[in-house]
């Protein structure tokens, strides 16, 4: 049960810690860390129930490596992971399967921080989704978008990448009450 007197920032803030990590020690998760994402992941939502993913565990170093050469940049955290999970989708119904292997993605990122472990995203494009198929063994109408790449950070990985206060917009550029402010427009920078 949440604390009464426990402010709810305070009680939400280690979601507030969970960060892409795309660097990796030697030491590779457990296959009870690997599972229980797994597990974090199919319990997911989906839209209306459909839980159109399946999972793949990848532990095979040469897989994940070449992986990570045929997709670079986005597969740049496949470099040094020993472990990574694929998210496999079926074909068609995009939008809502984009946004059911979202939920189960940050699931998975949440998951790992949890458990003491880092976790990034790899970004399986286009042009490499055949040759991923094959690695991975997937049967016709299936595919896989997203790795979430698992492991132990490494220090440098850890480390902050901008200075207090400057990883996120200010609350007041971003959080409006009720609706858009009048006579202001989105900021990018």
């Amino acid at each position: 049960m949440p604390d009464p007197d426990r402010p709810p920032l305070e009680t939400l803030r280690p979601l507030l810690r969970v960060r892409q990590i795309r660097q990796f020690t030697d030491e590779a998760p457990t296959s009870d860390e690997l599972a229980a994402l797994a597990d974090v992941a199919r319990w997911s939502g989906s839209s209306t129930n459909t839980q159109p993913w399946r999972f793949i565990v990848v532990r095979d170093r040469d897989v994940l490596l070449r992986l990570h050469e045929a997709g670079l940049p986005q597969t740049r955290s496949l470099a040094t992971a020993r472990a990574a999970i694929a998210i496999v989708l079926p074909a068609g119904d995009a939008i809502s399967h984009a946004f059911d292997e979202g939920r189960a993605a940050e699931r998975m990122l949440i998951g790992a921080t949890n458990l003491g472990l880092g976790a990034g995203i790899a970004w399986i494009m286009p042009g490499i989704r055949p040759l991923v198929g094959d690695l991975l063994a997937l049967p016709d109408g299936w595919f896989v978008r997203t790795l979430v790449v698992v492991g132990h950070p490494t220090k440098e990985a850890r480390a902050p990448k901008a200075a207090p206060g400057k990883a996120r917009f200010p609350r007041e550029e971003v959080v409006f009450d009720g609706r858009w402010p009048a006579g202001r427009g989105p900021k990018r920078e």
